[in-house]
């Protein structure tokens, strides 16, 4: 990768033919969803794409059908184990020779309830810590230390708005804080390596029509109720999350580095 603008790897900026032509983009939980999503919105801009699953890799291929052959790799990883993250780092690395973005996708959603067992407080807590957060911090650290090798790269993780305004439901603790530290880890990342060129961005939804989304909803009174709190009367669509991705994964505003932007229809402005 050689330097293009100020310090920008050559791939960060607008090509012919395709906003990410030539960039190679590692995605988490990319079977369903917005992960899903965004692995069509990224192949359709010409990214060569990483598409990672856990279980499902049925669903990791289906969102990469549409994507040239050459220009795809599913792989499977399951990020409960905390070997797995370097393993798939390799992977995606040994595929090109490269990684220029690397998207934090992957989560679950345990609930842990304040009122539960010990046996499920402790279960949950760790479940969501070590693939909502601790693979993601693997990967990241992984990431940062090969864009540094090779003059810049992105970082785009999927946090939550319940981050930052807390979840809905007492039960979902455990995510949210999971969730919170995604952030800051990327904002970290932010802060103390601009200047070798990383880019990291914090892209924060709000109720967006996704699996996890409709499990929340129908712990706090259904899609319907859920729906009527929402300032737009609609859930976000997982392609919009997607689109701002592909944006984000492109490097074009620099100086957005560090942002989280949130995603929930104004529903909850800051």
């Amino acid at each position: 990768m050689g330097d293009d603008v100020a310090g920008l790897p050559a791939q960060a900026g607008r090509r012919p033919g395709g906003e990410l032509n030539g960039r190679v983009v590692l995605v988490t939980g990319a079977s369903k969803g917005i992960g899903a999503a965004t692995v069509r919105a990224l192949g359709a801009a010409g990214a060569a794409v990483v598409a990672h699953y856990g279980s499902d890799e049925a669903g990791a291929r289906a969102a990469t059908a549409g994507i040239p052959e050459e220009r795809r790799l599913v792989a499977g990883a399951d990020l409960a184990d905390p070997a797995a993250a370097a393993g798939l780092w390799a992977e995606a690395v040994r595929w090109r020779g490269r990684v220029d973005v690397l998207v934090n996708n992957a989560a679950v959603m345990e609930e842990t309830p304040f009122d539960g067992s010990e046996e499920e407080w402790r279960r949950g807590w760790e479940r969501a810590l070590q693939i909502n957060a601790l693979a993601a911090a693997d990967l990241t650290r992984a990431a940062v230390r090969h864009f540094v090798e090779h003059g810049g790269g992105v970082v785009v993780s999927l946090s939550s708005w319940v981050a930052q305004r807390a979840p809905g439901t007492s039960a979902l603790v455990a995510y949210a804080a999971s969730k919170a530290a995604l952030k800051t880890l990327t904002q970290t990342v932010a802060r103390h390596y601009g200047k070798a060129g990383v880019l990291a961005y914090v892209v924060a939804p709000g109720v967006v029509r996704t699996r996890l989304s409709e499990q929340a909803a129908a712990r706090v009174g259904g899609e319907e109720a859920v729906t009527a709190s929402l300032a737009m009367g609609e859930w976000v669509p997982p392609e919009e999350v997607a689109e701002l991705v592909v944006f984000l994964a492109s490097g074009r505003v620099r100086h957005l580095t560090g942002a989280t932007l949130d995603v929930n229809g104004a529903t909850y402005v800051r």
